[in-house]
């Protein structure tokens, strides 16, 4: 079942077909932490951190694994993100009294222009790794900031039982719950420099059947993503 959130649907055209699609013993899931699991609302405009320039999965939510593992063979039609809303106007530094760039600026300059995601289909390895061997569309966010926005696709993902989706970042996306306990970590596509992502290994899995490493685990943080699946008959 769908999780009851308030959703602006960006592409409705998909959905129309639903009942056919679903029909014999298809089941619809929506991958992705649920009820406790699902805590904690996107940053920005308080404490603003975004996601960027990566793509990332959660390892762990409340404690649980594989949250964003396929249950069983199906089809993605559909995937959802809830964005913070970060700020548009500038603010004075407190110290010099200069006026500085709003919470916008100040990423669009820094990380490669507007706010862009997309997901993508993972399958995992030893060490760390994991193969990109599908990708959505990615999508411009801006017009979404302080919603929670679904994208169906008009070309629908088929996906096997055990993959990962993942989401992925070009620019930068305000889909970051942040504050959490430990029992929430998620993993990004870094090599090194974990610490401080704007400098080192900047990777996001765009190329199909591109082999990258995911390195970098983030604690006490949750991605704000979704996907939908229809399964197999």
């Amino acid at each position: 079942m769908l999780r009851p959130v308030h959703k602006t649907i960006a592409v409705a055209a998909v959905f129309g077909s639903l009942a056919a699609a679903t029909s014999a013993s298809a089941t619809i899931t929506e991958i992705g932490p649920t009820g406790a699991a699902a805590t904690g609302t996107p940053a920005c405009p308080t404490d603003c951190i975004a996601v960027t320039r990566t793509t990332g999965y959660q390892q762990t939510a409340g404690g649980t694994s594989g949250v964003y593992r396929v249950p069983r063979d199906g089809t993605i039609v559909a995937w959802t993100v809830g964005l913070g809303n970060p700020g548009t106007k500038a603010t004075k530094d407190a110290a010099t009294g200069k006026k500085g760039k709003s919470q916008v600026q100040f990423f669009t300059d820094n990380y490669g222009g507007e706010a862009q995601a997309g997901i993508a289909v993972l399958t995992t390895g030893i060490k760390s790794r994991a193969r990109t061997i599908a990708l959505s569309p990615i999508v411009k966010l801006t017009p979404f900031f302080g919603k929670t926005a679904q994208f169906p696709l008009a070309t629908t993902i088929p996906v096997k039982k055990d993959d990962l989706i993942a989401l992925n970042v070009p620019t930068w996306a305000p889909a970051l719950a942040v504050g959490l306990g430990n029992t929430f970590a998620w993993r990004a596509s870094r090599v090194d420099k974990c610490t401080d992502p704007s400098v080192n290994q900047l990777q996001t899995s765009q190329i199909l059947q591109q082999l990258t490493q995911y390195n970098c685990v983030y604690k006490t943080a949750r991605l704000t993503y979704s996907a939908t699946l229809i399964s197999t008959p």
